[in-house]
């Protein structure tokens, strides 16, 4: 504490302030955990701790994008048991001074991928946003819990304002809708499932599957597996989930659906829930929302829209129309976390009718909701979730909406179907490379392959087929040892090994997508 001024024009505290910070800096590897924050005076030492951390992370974010550093660092998992200069993840029983826990930070951040990186693609969620950033941090700090509002009041309330506008954005308008932030899409989706058939049958929550009839979802051949995956984890049964048939596009057909729903009939059992896919993962294809909508009504059956991927077109008016028919749908799984750029995670589900999540979820544990609190208790949501413990994960959406604002999500979103049309008429141009299909793109995804000259002259056959097979892991191999660029691959159907480029990085250029095909074939073309 200087104890001569402090005025910051005073040259007696400038000495004695710059003295402290070298003392300060010279001891942190003495320092430990016990030295912060609760500690008594530990203000200072807290303060410069989480500066450091803050300047660690402000290093990465700049070296993300940065488009000459790599994307990742590449190390196989022995390497990383084993450790890396200096760089261990073994835990030991005494505690690591500070010094060390921040080179934990950087290390952990060195090895890592770099996600928000102009020239990865991945995944479907990508990018780095830096509103979406401090939401995050911020989250962190408040480090509380979505189940009751009297500890987490705002958030809850900003969770009620976003999937309010999120339902009327689907077109539910002023009907009395209802939704919950899920830890993403698989959950998002075995919501649907799980209130799809509390609706049909109330008393399979007290009695079991042993109570109802043998029951059948149906699902596209390129639909999202989480729907296989919440039958088996339901008590439904995998062999219980019917999988039509789709076009060459991807998108289910209806008449083979109501086919197969005239099946299942016959055969004694009942039909009871379809889930349309808005936004397929591998080819980005939009199910004909409105014909299974009137089959759905047609046979009684829950439909479900699986819009993870593709919800984030609502908010564009140019391609929002690609989801019509949605508004009829009972349920609607949407994940900002993908097309919006919000920070993993982020997943909403959706349900049109009121009430129902409660009812289905609603166990009234008594240490949690108290009937005969001072307010509202219809904003304790906890006891909608199947969990108990509920990560914050709206208030990030909420800030970044508020930063953007709804026009600002739709220059994103138009902007990434620009860049996939753009890769689309580049592959057209270009002999080594072909299709997978020539449509131009729904969604961003664009699927192709690429052909190395040893290929070009082999005609389409078995031998080509196995040989192309392995390109596309080969090529991926090469790239994540360089770190220069990530992009997936895989078979789908009767197609060998193709890459599967997606865009939902606001990072990402024109500069960036050439570099990619320039790449593919610099390491490729001796293959």
């Amino acid at each position: 504490t200087c104890t001569v001024s402090e005025s910051p024009h005073c040259e007696s505290f400038k000495t004695c302030f710059s003295g402290c910070l070298q003392n300060l800096e010279a001891g942190i590897s003495l320092l430990q955990l016990p030295d912060l924050l609760p500690t008594q005076n530990g203000e200072e030492l807290t303060e410069r701790f989480l500066h450091e951390v803050v300047s660690i992370l402000l290093s990465y974010i700049k070296k993300t994008y940065d488009g000459k550093t790599k994307v990742l660092d590449f190390h196989h998992p022995h390497q990383l048991l084993e450790g890396l200069e200096g760089f261990s993840v073994e835990l030991s029983d005494q505690p690591e001074p500070l010094e060390q826990i921040l080179v934990d930070c950087r290390d952990t951040l060195k090895y890592g991928v770099k996600t928000g990186h102009p020239r990865y693609f991945n995944q479907l969620s990508s990018g780095l946003d830096i509103v979406g950033l401090a939401g995050e941090w911020l989250t962190a700090t408040a480090n509380t819990n979505m189940f009751t509002y009297e500890i987490a009041p705002v958030f809850i309330v900003m969770e009620e304002i976003i999937l309010r506008k999120m339902q009327e954005i689907i077109g539910w308008g002023e009907s009395e809708a209802d939704g919950i932030f899920s830890p993403g899409g698989s959950i998002s989706n075995l919501y649907s499932v799980l209130v799809a058939r509390y609706k049909r049958y109330p008393e399979i929550k007290t009695k079991g599957m042993a109570a109802i009839p043998d029951i059948i979802l149906f699902v596209s051949e390129h639909s999202h597996y989480s729907v296989k995956k919440a039958a088996a984890v339901l008590g439904i049964g995998m062999d219980n989930v019917i999988v039509v048939k789709c076009d060459e596009r991807g998108k289910m057909i209806p008449s083979e659906l109501e086919e197969n729903i005239i099946q299942v009939k016959k055969q004694g059992k009942v039909p009871f829930y379809v889930s349309a896919t808005a936004g397929t993962t591998v080819y980005g294809a939009f199910d004909p929302l409105v014909h299974i909508a009137d089959i759905c009504e047609k046979y009684n059956l829950w439909m479900h829209v699986d819009a993870a991927w593709g919800g984030g077109l609502l908010l564009s008016r140019r391609h929002s129309h690609k989801l019509s028919g949605i508004e009829r749908a009972n349920s609607v799984t949407w994940n900002p976390h993908k097309l919006m750029g919000v920070p993993l995670q982020c997943s909403a589900f959706l349900v049109r009718e009121k009430g129902l999540l409660q009812a289905c979820n609603q166990l009234c544990a008594g240490y949690l909701f108290q009937p005969d609190k001072q307010y509202d208790t219809a904003y304790d949501t906890g006891d909608k979730a199947i969990q108990c413990g509920r990560h914050v994960d709206v208030f990030k959406l909420w800030l970044m909406w508020r930063a953007k604002g709804t026009r600002g999500f739709e220059t994103l979103i138009n902007r990434f179907l620009e860049l996939a049309e753009y890769l689309y008429k580049e592959l057209k141009t270009r002999k080594n490379y072909e299709l997978v299909f020539d449509a131009e793109p729904e969604l961003t995804n664009v699927c192709f392959w690429y052909i190395p000259p040893s290929l070009q002259k082999i005609p389409k056959g078995p031998e080509r087929e196995k040989r192309l097979h392995q390109v596309a892991p080969k090529i991926k191999a090469r790239m994540i040892e360089e770190g220069t660029t990530m992009v997936s691959y895989q078979p789908h159907g009767n197609h060998v090994n193709f890459f599967r480029m997606v865009f939902s990085n606001p990072a990402t250029k024109k500069s960036d997508v050439d570099f990619l095909l320039e790449e593919i074939e610099r390491l490729g073309k001796d293959l």
